[in-house]
């Protein structure tokens, strides 16, 4: 059976995401300071001020996708008159996978909002270099609004801008009545659609905020990173952003072919109660939310859809063709991916990773358990999170590092902090978290579901690992004065290493994590 990409993280982030964001009122904040107001295409916003920093909170960049828009292709916000209030987040979209945001986030359908961060009294024309990020939860949950981009935004003189994006079956549902509908972009693929629509909002509308429509970074980390992937290849995608990273994700699979992916909308129609093809979208269309959820506990159907007019082949094949949206990338990976993934089962025996072995490898567990034995390790939850990780998700990169480089600058990194926080909830007694799939996000971003701030002894790491990423999205180049040199991987093969005590620089991140082994491995997703 085919795995979703990292749905072994999702059932942990339903402990995880539902006991940790703040609610959206909170994040706005409060300032005595002048309002900040912007004028875009649709009309006048109001943000608020606070910490040096205009926030612009719950901005719609595309209509509600309910009723008859459900289904369909993003459509044009519409207009409002007066001056719009900005400074409270929209809705996270219906979250597939149960307790995506916490219990006190509003969640909805009509969801299609984006937040923006800007340095105080950003004046239009001021050309300032513009981060778009996508949010990660394996296609299923999760929501732009707990990623706060007011630190990064001061420290590196930059627009941040964090999205929403439908989910589930409302993001990635195909059918072939769909396709018919919809000729010019195919079923199935409305999330990455919604994903570009946030990119023509913020190429038509960025300047009027301060920022630089012609320098845009799009960014994402896991299903995050993965959707920076399809925008890589998607041809509708095309000149909307300048450079693009790509956190703990890659380039490879997760990208489900059009007819694999028909065959389960037509499963998950049926699931939903919708039996009669004749009615079928009406059907779906008319179908409480929630139906539409519990549906997808049997029949999941998420993740990008191969072979349409939006996605029209795989990522990786587009790359390695040459037919993609070429861009200098950054590429990365945290140390210890794994972690995060069995924090469910921090407790298990030699004797159960053995069993796990065997399950998993068959007649190649014994080369496995070679380059992962129990003796390095100072107990088995060790040893199978980093084979796992390693296998799932860091060495998918190390191939995605690779296959970019061979045609565009790549600057790649490994997270590796002892001292790290995790997603919170995610902490089982005694065990080591540090260094786990999402570490690096706290680092980067004001980042609300964090299970405690970054220690002071990582504060300077935080700092340098927003000017790195700053850095790139002015000019392509992360390097800046007082900071590590970080070369680029296409011309010396070097990954930065980030670390508390300094970053340094290594050849040797790919065989430190078995790549090569890996690299003959089907992959789990």
């Amino acid at each position: 059976m085919r795995i979703h990409l990292f749905r072994a993280a999702a059932a942990l982030t339903v402990a995880v995401l539902a006991a940790g964001q703040l609610p959206a009122t909170a994040a706005a904040g409060t300032s005595t300071a002048r309002p900040a107001v912007a004028m875009t295409a649709d009309g006048a916003v109001r943000g608020a001020t606070a910490g040096g920093v205009d926030r612009f909170l719950g901005l719609p960049y595309a209509a509600p996708p309910v009723r008859d828009l459900r289904f369909r292709p993003p459509q044009p916000a519409r207009a409002w008159r007066g001056v719009r209030e900005a400074t409270t987040q929209g809705p996270a979209c219906l979250q597939f996978q149960p307790g995506g945001v916490r219990e006190t986030q509003a969640t909805s359908e009509d969801c299609l909002y984006l937040d923006l961060y800007r340095p105080h009294g950003a004046r239009p024309g001021a050309r300032l270099p513009v981060t778009l990020w996508i949010h990660g939860g394996a296609y299923t949950q999760g929501s732009g609004v707990i990623y706060g981009g007011q630190t990064l935004a001061a420290r590196t003189n930059s627009i941040v801008v964090s999205i929403n994006y439908r989910l589930g079956a409302l993001g990635y549902l195909a059918l072939d009545q769909l396709d018919a509908e919809n000729r010019a972009t195919g079923s199935g693929n409305w999330a990455l659609l919604d994903q570009i629509a946030a990119l023509r909002w913020v190429r038509t509308n960025v300047a009027a905020f301060g920022g630089d429509a012609r320098n845009v970074t799009v960014a994402g980390q896991s299903a995050g990173g993965t959707s920076v992937c399809t925008l890589l290849a998607s041809p509708a995608a095309a000149g909307l952003f300048h450079r693009a990273a790509i956190q703990s994700a890659f380039c490879e699979v997760g990208e489900r072919p059009l007819a694999e992916a028909q065959s389960q909308g037509v499963d998950f129609a049926q699931a939903a109660g919708c039996t009669d093809a004749s009615n079928r979208l009406a059907c779906l269309r008319n179908a409480w939310g929630p139906n539409l959820v519990a549906a997808f506990q049997r029949v999941r159907t998420a993740g990008p859809v191969v072979g349409t007019p939006a996605l029209p082949r795989r990522s990786a094949a587009a790359i390695s063709a040459g037919t993609w949206n070429k861009v200098p990338v950054i590429v990365g990976a945290t140390a210890h991916e794994g972690r995060l993934f069995l924090a469910l089962t921090p407790n298990i025996t030699a004797a159960d990773y053995q069993n796990w072995l065997r399950t998993t490898f068959g007649e190649q567990a014994g080369e496995v358990a070679a380059l992962y034995p129990l003796s390095d390790y100072p107990a088995p939850f060790y040893a199978q999170a980093q084979a796992l990780g390693d296998r799932m998700v860091y060495c998918a990169a190390d191939r995605t590092a690779n296959l970019l480089a061979r045609q565009t600058d790549v600057h790649r990194y490994e997270f590796d902090d002892p001292h790290s926080p995790t997603l919170y909830g995610a902490q089982p007694p005694g065990i080591d978290m540090s260094s786990a799939h999402s570490a690096e996000l706290a680092y980067l971003f004001d980042f609300t579901v964090g299970d405690r701030p970054v220690p002071a002894s990582s504060r300077r790491l935080a700092d340098q690992m927003k000017r790195y990423w700053g850095s790139f999205a002015k000019d392509a180049d992360p390097n800046d004065r007082g900071l590590p040199r970080w070369p680029d991987y296409r011309r010396t093969a070097q990954t930065l290493i980030l670390r508390p005590t300094g970053p340094v620089l290594s050849t040797a991140v790919s065989q430190n994590h078995h790549c090569g082994f890996w690299a003959d491995q089907p992959h789990p997703s």
